[in-house]
């Protein structure tokens, strides 16, 4: 961390989130490496997530909404036959079989079958909150709750490897499309379950991980190379979002 004087920060940083970490806990780094209050984000992932993040200093902030709304893209890896409560690896296994082979043929048949406008319903475990409690609460305590489903785009589902029962896959989704959803409905879809057992965001819109910095990175930077790499918020967000 930089001991000069704190420089005046606004705009976008791109960070390249390491896994067993929260979001939150990203935007605390960032605020402490940086020594600014006003730090914020563009969209979580989850804990064992990795990838770009969107982090908003100073003035930035104040496009935090226009930014979330942005579509996304990943790599990650699912396996057939496993189950969780969570739809990830995270979760409480349900099931955990071996299952028989599937024709790749039909799996990628049933990919395209999510492709274009649906209904997904956020899974209990995740942050989405019913009357102003976070389900992932009511999911702890084994309760299930009626939560509205959403209107979601996929615009890709591509296979880009197949190592049966795990499948990598890349995905490229709308603003609250939750993956591992993706992966559990396929599972089914497929009559073994799925589950998420690794993810990666590589690409909000325009801006891509491979011009990210993980934070190990970003405290050793000195103030002037920080500020390189501020992207100012005008290059990403309309003039009326700002005034």
């Amino acid at each position: 961390m930089y001991s000069s004087q704190t420089l005046e920060l606004d705009g976008i940083l791109l960070i390249d989130k390491p896994a067993g970490i929260t979001s939150h806990d990203v935007v605390d780094r960032v605020r402490r490496i940086l020594r600014m209050k006003r730090v914020g984000h563009a969209g979580t992932l989850d804990p064992n997530a990795t990838g770009l993040m969107i982090i908003l200093v100073g003035k930035g902030t104040k496009a935090s909404q226009f930014l979330m709304s942005m579509d996304k893209s990943y790599e990650g890896t699912m396996r057939f036959g496993l189950v969780t409560d969570s739809y990830d690896i995270d979760g409480e296994v349900i099931s955990d079989t071996i299952p028989e082979p599937i024709e790749e043929s039909k799996i990628l048949e049933a990919m395209r079958t999510f492709l274009g406008d649906q209904y997904q319903k956020p899974p209990m475990f995740s942050a989405k909150k019913v009357a102003g409690v976070p389900l992932y609460k009511h999911a702890r305590k084994g309760r299930e709750v009626e939560r509205e489903e959403r209107l979601v785009h996929i615009a890709s589902f591509t296979m880009l490897e197949n190592r049966f029962p795990e499948i990598d896959f890349e995905l490229s989704v709308s603003k609250g499309t939750y993956v591992r959803s993706v992966v559990h409905d396929l599972g089914q879809k497929m009559g073994c379950g799925a589950c998420l057992t690794d993810l990666r965001r590589t690409r909000i819109r325009d801006f891509s991980v491979e011009d990210s910095v993980s934070l190990d990175a970003l405290e050793s930077l000195n103030p002037s190379e920080i500020q390189r790499r501020i992207i100012p918020i005008y290059r990403a967000v309309p003039s009326h979002v700002l005034s």
